[in-house]
């Protein structure tokens, strides 16, 4: 009987946030006595060294200089502004000082581990740009890679050259495996899965008061939050935009900002805090953080907002809140437009727009029981949809796909 397959995921999103969450379910529930995993990460801080309680950790580090934060500040800057030739310029001499400081190390680095601990499929988690280094080093290794996609697309030259690496892609949703064949990749290397969540973890009971009361809404308050990463394309600007036509006509209405903020983030949330301090907002936003308990953060909120001003793919936000019964607003576009059904599980907004945003806030605030139907019937469609067991057998299959394509696990001796 062969030993199991190794599988090596590799993580270099952005930040902690819905993909590693969705990583980590993956990991827990796979069937240990076919498939043996580890998982590599870019990062290293207290979240994900508690990956180790899933699976074998190890984190190499893609970020010896924090170049993507420079590329923020300098794009925010008035020189970028004044001289965009300059700003211009300067961006390309960063990319390049990115290649040669943060880059290379980190594809020697994995290229050495991957020669270590001989993985006979490589999983990368998100798209090959982010992850050029793991591509890369599977390539010179001939380990046959898979792909998860979580975004939109739009092909540069380098991009659309590392899409030619994977052999088989996972998009999580059918509007991104379009966009995935849109640069060229054929529909036979492409599987669509919807993300998992494990459902059963998450608790409709949980109980929110404390959090409420730690965020300072007073009972009888009507919370709505926005959660995910503090990125400017979650569309934190908007909601609070929204909010300062909402606020002065609902006195009982707290806007919460739910999610931790990467790094590079950091000058835009110091941006939304300067906004939110305006004398028109009252005191009556609340910074959340990251929160372990979501199952706690989702109940503390009266409705449970997406307002991501890009198409996102899918967005565990969505499968999160529609799993605990949660009233859900999202933009009509993306992973959103396909997972939410107007007026049946959720209610959508035209994307971008602040007045359409507030509208509809208003609305869910004005009836309590569109909020409690939409609720249910989002709860029974999650447990339709994103069961962890379908998810997991599904990934499961691409996987036994690629190995049979290729040798069996355990034909080379391993090292330890």
């Amino acid at each position: 009987m062969n030993p199991p397959a190794r599988i090596l995921f590799v993580e270099n999103g952005i930040g902690y946030g819905g993909a590693v969450i969705c990583l980590r379910h993956l990991v827990r529930n796979l069937d240990r006595d076919e498939f043996y995993p580890a998982v590599l990460t870019g990062r290293g801080g207290p979240l994900y060294q508690d990956i180790r309680n899933d699976s074998e950790w190890t984190c190499i580090s893609d970020r010896i200089i924090d170049i993507p934060y420079w590329r923020n500040r300098l794009l925010a800057s008035a020189l970028a502004r004044t001289s965009p030739w300059l700003g211009a310029l300067l961006n390309q001499a960063l990319s390049r000082i990115d290649d040669l400081v943060n880059f290379l190390p980190s594809f020697v680095r994995t290229l050495l581990f991957m020669r270590r601990w001989k993985p006979d499929v490589v999983h990368v988690n998100n798209e090959p740009l982010c992850n050029r280094a793991a591509l890369l080093a599977a390539r010179m290794l001939h380990i046959p890679v898979v792909c998860h996609v979580r975004g939109e697309q739009r092909g540069s030259f380098l991009m659309r050259r590392l899409f030619r690496l994977p052999r088989l892609f996972i998009p999580v949703s059918d509007w991104i495996a379009a966009e995935v064949e849109k640069i060229g990749v054929p529909r036979d290397r492409i599987r669509r899965i919807y993300d998992g969540i494990e459902l059963d973890k998450l608790d409709p009971q949980a109980d929110a008061s404390g959090l409420r009361a730690a965020w300072g809404i007073p009972e009888g308050g009507f919370a709505v939050g926005l959660v995910g990463l503090l990125i400017p394309w979650k569309g934190q600007r908007l909601f609070l935009d929204a909010g300062r036509r909402l606020l002065q006509a609902n006195p009982d209405m707290h806007l919460v900002i739910v999610g931790g903020t990467p790094d590079e983030c950091r000058p835009y949330e110091d941006e939304l805090r300067a906004l939110a301090a305006e004398p028109e907002f009252a005191d009556r936003v609340v910074f959340a953080g990251h929160i372990g308990n979501m199952s706690q953060a989702y109940n503390a909120l009266d409705i449970v907002l997406s307002a991501s001003i890009s198409p996102e793919p899918l967005g565990t936000v969505v499968i999160e809140s529609m799993t605990l019964a949660r009233p859900l607003i999202a933009p009509a576009h993306g992973g959103a437009l396909e997972m939410v059904q107007h007026r049946s599980t959720g209610l959508l907004f035209r994307p971008g727009d602040a007045d359409s945003l507030a509208e509809t806030i208003q609305e869910l605030h004005d009836s309590p029981d569109l909020r409690r139907e939409l609720g249910t019937a989002a709860r029974r469609k999650a447990y339709e949809t994103f069961a962890i067991r379908t998810h997991v057998e599904a990934v499961q299959d691409t996987y036994r796909e690629l190995l049979k394509a290729g040798a069996a696990p355990g034909d080379t001796q391993r090292d330890g």
